[in-house]
């Protein structure tokens, strides 16, 4: 088993916990994976939904807030593990995010949706952070460490390669018939970035973590063979007792069939993996509907824009508060495999029985 280190951060398995907006994966589950030895990841976006900071109008105000709360409440279920927390480039406010994260005690910044690619500069005063972007293919990769070792003299810590095969919520590709395509593949990307960092002498240094549709020990493996020195999981921690959704949000996962999954054309204008709810089985048929828009969230939303679509973020609070018929439940593919609500510790135990850890870890 490979050891992960990002940074200056080493957990003691090489597994990250997906951060899974909004909500889903917030600091009891990042908090337990920590604990657990993983790498516990909060998501930033819409930690203001069950806020008592957040008053209907406040948004950005009571998220700051609520984001820093998060972080209070896992560190000290894992004083001594690894926590990171997920930002998405996309937002309006992802300045203030990252801030609020560094401040807040994160260990590692995970930063996708979108290029990250001003990300050192928002986190100089705070070099014990490490910062991992996510990407989908070597293209994006290569940009991100050219442009950082350009203009700012630093690499990044590590890559999140979550390709659209398998992975849920936002499929990181911006047309639907990428989502299938084989240069996408983890079996494609993961290789290739592997032999590229080897080439440029980066590949002690900066790991490749892969994810998207992992679910065994043996898909880990598998993936470790291609030269990844972790994984990120995120479905498989939505259904534990940990994960901070709604029982009723668990259930969604657990009734789910492969038939279920379907393929969306998110407000974000790229495609996204859900459960199709009724609210989603509505909208493929043309039917739109949506709430008010709740806040000015995102960089890029045809929902504000023109109407075209629906309020992603009150749709995703929907879903967290256990609402079947109005949310919008992100998914990974093998979600017809949550078969029942396990514990943190039960999925550790599956992935790392029979490991034998060195002692430096």
């Amino acid at each position: 088993m490979p050891q992960l280190r990002l940074g200056r951060h080493t957990p003691r398995y090489p597994l990250v916990q997906g951060g899974m907006g909004v909500k889903i994966s917030g600091p009891r589950l990042a908090g337990a994976v920590a604990r657990a030895g993983g790498v516990g990841t909060i998501a930033s976006v819409g930690l203001a939904c069950d806020s008592p900071h957040y008053n209907g109008r406040n948004y950005f105000q009571a998220n700051v807030k609520a984001l820093r709360d998060a972080l209070t409440e896992a560190r000290a279920a894992a004083p001594e593990g690894v926590l990171a927390v997920n930002c998405m480039v996309a937002l309006t406010d992802y300045d203030d995010h990252i801030r609020t994260a560094c401040e807040g005690g994160a260990d590692v910044l995970i930063s996708g949706a979108g290029l990250p690619l001003k990300l050192p500069e928002l986190t100089k005063d705070f070099p014990d952070v490490a910062l991992v972007p996510i990407v989908s293919s070597l293209k994006a990769a290569q940009l991100i460490v050219r442009r950082w070792q350009k203009s700012y003299g630093r690499l990044p810590d590590g890559f999140v390669v979550e390709t659209p095969l398998h992975a849920g919520g936002h499929l990181g590709v911006t047309k639907a018939e990428q989502v299938t395509d084989p240069d996408f593949s983890l079996e494609t990307v993961v290789p290739e970035l592997v032999a590229y960092l080897a080439e440029e002498g980066l590949g002690e240094t900066l790991p490749v973590i892969a994810a998207g549709g992992i679910w065994t020990r043996d898909d880990m493996d598998a993936l470790f063979a291609m030269g990844a020195r972790g994984v990120q999981l995120g479905t498989i921690f939505a259904c534990t007792e940990e994960c901070d959704a709604s029982p009723r949000f668990k259930q969604a996962y657990v009734e789910a069939t492969e038939e279920d999954v379907v393929i969306i054309k998110s407000p974000v204008g790229i495609p996204g993996r859900a459960l199709k709810s009724p609210f989603v089985a509505r909208y493929l048929e043309g039917n739109v509907e949506s709430s008010p828009c709740i806040a000015n969230c995102l960089t890029h939303c045809s929902y504000r824009k023109d109407r075209q679509a629906f309020c992603i973020a009150q749709a995703l609070i929907d879903a967290f508060n256990g609402n079947w018929e109005r949310g919008l439940f992100f998914c990974g593919d093998n979600v017809s495999r949550c078969d029942r609500i396990r514990t943190v510790d039960d999925i550790f135990e599956e992935f790392f029985q029979n490991e034998k850890l060195s002692p430096e870890i």
